[in-house]
């Protein structure tokens, strides 16, 4: 017995040797190869699903195999219902973050030696610090967390070191410098990688895998073909563009080049030109003769003809930038660095400093500024200007913006406000409000207003600021209308555009973009915003739009947040950059100075899967001996596997392999269903549809996308600095890949984030131990069954639960619902035979009805427990074949009338042991569920009597009647609450003079009633239940007599006065408590 501190873990070791044994016998027979058929699928004859390649710079964690275990499930279901499945598996290798991470490796060693020896940690004993967690799960921006740091992560001004990372994945500083070779990387982590998912289970033909980057010529080849195909088609263009950039790295900086950050965009500013006046000040005396702007940066150019002053920081740090020979722009460093790389800046990408300044050294400035009907304005403190945003530089328009209405009025109305500042009354009490914009509701003054309806004291009440903004922001620049300047009477949204242009070409302001969030490469360094000329692809243009969003229309994506996000990002998406010219990957075929980046080399390779195995020949590198030679794959093969083009008959590959691959191709696509992490829906997956609309035809555009959220451990972000972190290996040792599996699948399906717990999995483990256990003990006890067909009642509600089972998880896979598949295919199948086994008594179980439960129970959790599976269909139930694909369980339809009865009578138990409390003990609380009550009855020899009202009368029965006349059974719906409440005062109980009383009593039943009609359906308001009471009561006699622990029970109608009488002095207790259809009463005697 395995021992760990302590601790058994015998039952986990049991399932990972059980494991062992499964992937043996799927190996030898290999169980999970794909081969094609020459005859075109059926619907639902094949299956092709797929996963977006992992990065390949460390290990696979349970991140990845949250969603990968989406598809797994997803194929694994289709496997077993006898589908043609392909699960094909490969690795990224593109882009930057390998290249990234290897010169790293080169500079630590080049700067604390080999192997690498780094200054001491700066925390003093345990304090405990703020780090900021890294975020395995792709996409969500990093949340800080308070914990300790790593010790990766505890140097130095908290810089974490590659060298450390490296060791934490139990590499020898001998083997670590290897990796400065980035190549060294794409071959020691995606063979891990392999064996890790065949540990897990993962249902993979193999032969198809392979790595990207040119160390793979195939795929080399592949990609080199498609942006080729897709710049003849004018879809790719070379272009003068705004793009997130990395100075450090000297390229575009895209989604997966970014270590956080990732979706940011571009946000575009208008910089107004507000010219500094002379003289000018002592400060700033060196900048004599050259032109000096306070450069403010806006979002509302149209409103520039309200300007009363400019805003800024009395503590910000500020600079005078060259801009060129003649100008000067004074305005942020971070600023003037995003400038730097959009040709503002006299030495292209390095900004030039002449004089550095703070936010005091600008106060009471006059300025001139384009458009304002002020002649001169001046510069003036305000408290809340972010140095992060924008420029610094604010321009001020107090009709329009609440916060310059109110820190105008700050200075105006305080004197020692404006004397701790230094500024002069000159240059703020001349300055009034200039109507610029009528807004409906809010006037020509709108920020006036606004702060005076909500009562707006000072600008540092920020909260009801921002809803000041909220309130008119939006609405001005929705509906509202100019009534000054040249575009008077013309709406806001119309003048805007045409107002930007007027003052670009005027020169009096420029064009400025910088990033909408902080973001970093993955180098490391802050990025900026570039105007760079390089190569883009064309997302976003019309007819290609159009394109895609038919393809969407015509998908399943299984949420509608899903579908809303695919649509959003359709509304948005432009221009891609391409282009790299840093990293690793594929070299553009026309400019080999650039590489393809990684989130364009990786938009149709599910297609390659389907001809890999004749190129890779079982190797992922690409380099074994094949039939095809990587040159062979010329632009007329691809063309005609993939895109129906003519037979190359030039080809030096053989006719008949040729046709093989074509038709490979043909039979395996479109595929059926790509699994991933919702935040690829901003690129990667839209890319994927615009590229299949471009490269191929309609009939091989993808069929579905399923989308899930993130996986959190134990309800917390799974992070590596806070140790709240598995790989899927760490999982695998610490549960078993099976209990992994149970744990993933219970985790969540929805796009909201999941949480896989550690007591689901240790749970798991003890459930599948145990059943394996119960499954021997009853084949060992086969012969003591009771034999023959099922006959009694308690077999034919188990042998309809089981129907029932196989039916609902049946739904449950197919929607890729596997929380729920788990549960009626498991977690109720159990309870269910649990239920069946206590329910026998005396009789005993039917043979013939446990060997049906233990072969269905094994097919419907072999998706999720595969090994589980396969080890008790071989071993114990000594079945032919593999479970795996051993077809789904047939099953009658469900009987829910006899689902519904079997509830009624366990029901029925419960609330009959809860009257035999409150009847011998006197007491309220009854025991809800357990063993018999036989320490109440033991010194008692009870009979019970149950009496039973079948059908509904009275006020009750006119309820039902009148429900039942304002039901529409297609809609599930009712009249409304007006019309059955007239209904109601119409009818007899209306009529009545106790109606007031009776009332009362009606509403709750017709609510109830109501509410179980639109759940269940009309059934719900008939008068009597769809079963004999009396009858199922009746057939289980023995059953009640031993749950409640009776000497003897009668069933009797409460309508006989006969069976009333034998109630003796205990009938008040019925008129207390009437027995109703579906409640019946009962009464115990001595």
């Amino acid at each position: 017995m395995a021992e760990e501190g302590g601790k058994s873990f015998a039952r986990r070791d049991r399932l990972l040797e059980i494991e062992a044994k499964a992937r043996n016998w799927w190996e030898e027979k290999q169980v999970f190869r794909a081969e094609s058929c020459e005859k075109p699928p059926g619907p639902g004859e094949k299956f092709f699903g797929n996963f977006p390649f992992p990065y390949m710079n460390g290990f696979l964690h349970l991140g990845h195999a949250f969603s990968l275990s989406k598809l797994e499930f997803a194929a694994a279901y289709h496997r077993l219902r006898g589908a043609n499945v392909l699960l094909p598996f490969a690795f990224h290798c593109t882009g930057m973050p390998i290249k990234a991470s290897a010169d790293k490796l080169t500079r630590e060693i080049q700067q604390f030696g080999e192997p690498p020896v780094f200054p001491e940690k700066l925390e003093k004993g345990n304090e405990e610090v703020e780090v900021e967690a890294e975020d395995v799960n792709a996409g969500a921006p990093p949340a800080k967390h308070k914990g300790k740091k790593s010790k990766a992560a505890s140097k130095a001004g908290g810089e974490v070191y590659q060298w450390e990372i490296m060791r934490s994945f139990g590499l020898s500083d001998s083997d670590i410098s290897k990796f400065q070779d980035p190549y060294k990387w794409l071959t020691y982590f995606p063979p891990l990688a392999v064996e890790d998912l065949k540990a897990f289970g993962l249902g993979c033909d193999w032969r198809r895998s392979f790595i990207t980057t040119d160390m793979n010529p195939f795929f080399d080849a592949f990609v080199r073909w498609q942006v080729r195909k897709l710049k003849s088609m004018g879809k790719i263009v070379k272009d003068l563009r705004y793009t997130i950039y990395s100075p450090m790295d000297g390229q575009p900086c895209a989604d997966h080049d970014r270590s956080s950050g990732e979706g940011v965009q571009p946000q575009e500013y208008t910089v107004i030109k507000m010219e500094l006046m002379a003289p000018f000040p002592s400060k700033l005396g060196v900048l004599e003769g050259r032109k000096v702007f306070l450069a403010a940066a806006t979002l509302r150019p149209e409103t520039m003809y309200g300007q009363t002053n400019a805003w800024v920081l009395p503590d910000g740090k500020y600079g005078a930038f060259e801009i060129n020979e003649t100008d000067v722009f004074i305005l942020t460093q971070r600023a003037a660095r995003n400038l730097a790389y959009q040709k503002y800046s006299r030495v292209p990408e390095k900004p030039t400093c002449l004089v550095e300044l703070t936010g005091y050294d600008l106060i009471g400035l006059p300025l001139k500024s384009p458009l304002a009907l002020n002649e001169i304005i001046y510069a003036l403190p305000m408290l809340t200007v972010l140095t992060d945003k924008g420029t610094g530089i604010v321009t001020s328009v107090p009709t329009d913006s609440p916060d310059d209405y109110m820190a105008l009025h700050d200075l105006k109305s305080k004197p020692a406000f404006r004397a701790k500042y230094g500024v002069k009354d000159e240059w703020v009490l001349p300055f009034e409000n200039i109507p610029i914009i009528d807004i409906p509701g809010f006037g020509s003054n709108a920020a006036e207003k606004v702060c005076a309806d909500l009562k707006i004291k000072s600008q540092n009440e920020k909260e009801k600021l921002a809803e000041a903004k909220r309130l008119t922001y939006l609405k001005g620049f929705n509906e509202g209308t100019l009534i000054l300047g040249e575009f008077k009477g013309r709406k806001v949204q119309e003048v805007k555009p045409l107002i930007r242009s007027k003052l670009i070409e005027a020169g009096e302001a420029i064009s400025y973009s910088e990033p909408e969030k902080r973001v970093l490469s993955r180098s490391g360094d802050e990025c900026v915003v570039a105007l760079t000329d390089q190569w883009y692809i064309t997302y976003g243009e019309t007819e290609w739009k159009k394109l895609a969003e038919e393809c969407l229309s015509g998908m399943n994506l299984y949420s509608d947040e899903t579908r809303h996000g695919f649509e959003h990002t359709l509304s948005w998406l432009n221009q891609w950059a391409c282009s790299r010219s840093f990293g690793l990957g594929t070299r553009i075929p026309w400019d080999e100075e650039f590489l393809v980046e990684s989130l364009s080399d990786s938009t149709i390779y599910m297609a390659y899967y389907t001809i890999a195995h004749f190129l890779h020949n079982g190797d992922m590198y690409g380099s074994s001996k094949s039939a095809i030679k990587p040159e062979q794959m010329t632009d007329e093969v691809w063309d005609f596997v993939f895109c129906d083009g003519p037979c190359p008959k030039s080809s030096e590959i053989s006719s008949s392999i040729l046709s093989k691959m074509k038709q490979e191709f043909e039979y395996w696509y479109p595929f059926d269903l790509r699994v991933s992490g919702k935040d690829l829906i901003q690129n990667h997956l839209t890319f994927c549809i615009y590229n299949h609309t471009a490269i191929m035809s309609k009939k091989h555009w993808p069929r579905g996308f399923r989308c899930n959220g993130h996986i959190m451990l134990n309800a917390q972000k799974m992070s590596k600095s806070t140790g709240n972190f598995r790989t899927i290996r760490q999982a695998i040792e610490e549960f078993s890949a099976d209990a992994t599996r149970f744990s993933l699948a219970d985790a969540g399906d929805g796009v909201d984030d999941a949480n896989f717990a550690f007591d689901t999995a240790n749970a798991a483990i003890l459930r599948l131990t145990k059943e394996i256990s119960w499954t021997e003990e009853v084949l060992g006890a086969d012969s003591s069954l009771r034999p023959g067909p099922p006959t009694t009642y308690a077999d034919r509600v188990f042998a309809n639960e089981i129907n029932i089972a196989v039916n609902r998880t049946e739904q449950n896979y197919s929607g890729y619902m596997f929380r729920e598949a788990l549960k009626t295919g498991f977690y109720d199948l159990q309870a269910a035979r649990d239920e069946y086994r206590f329910s026998c008594g005396d009789g005993g179980m039917n043979r013939d009805l446990l060997w049906r439960f233990m072969d269905v129970q094994t097919r419907l959790i072999t998706p999720i427990c595969p090994h589980y599976g396969e080890y008790v269909w071989r071993e114990l139930l000594k079945k032919d074949g593999f479970v795996v694909n051993a077809g789904w369980p047939l099953a009658d339809a469900p009987d829910l009338t006899l689902q519904s009865a079997n509830k009624y009578l366990q029901d029925s138990i419960i609330l009959m042991r809860k009257l035999l409390q409150k009847q011998v003990l006197g007491s309220k609380k009854g025991n809800k569920k357990g063993t018999p009550v036989t320490a109440l009855t033991e010194d008692h020899n009870l009979t019970g009597l149950i009496y039973v009202n079948e059908h509904f009368d009275g006020w009750k029965a006119e309820c039902l009647k009148i429900l039942q006349i304002n039901f529409n059974r297609d809609s599930r719906t009712f009249s409304s609450d007006k019309m059955i409440q007239e209904a109601l005062q119409k009818s007899s109980i209306g009529q009545s003079k106790d109606f007031r009383q009776i009332q009362k009593l009606c509403m709750p039943f017709m609510k109830f009633k109501k509410d179980e009609a639109i759940a269940i359906g009309a059934q719900a308001l008939d008068l009597k239940l769809p079963f004999g009471e009396i009858e199922v009561l009746q057939e289980n006699l023995d059953l009640i007599k031993r749950q409640l622990g009776l000497q003897e029970v009668e069933i009797l109608s409460a309508t006989n006065p006969d069976a009333l009488s034998k109630a003796g002095s205990l009938v008040k207790l019925l008129e207390q408590n009437p027995p109703a259809p579906g409640s019946p009463t009962a009464i115990f005697l001595t």
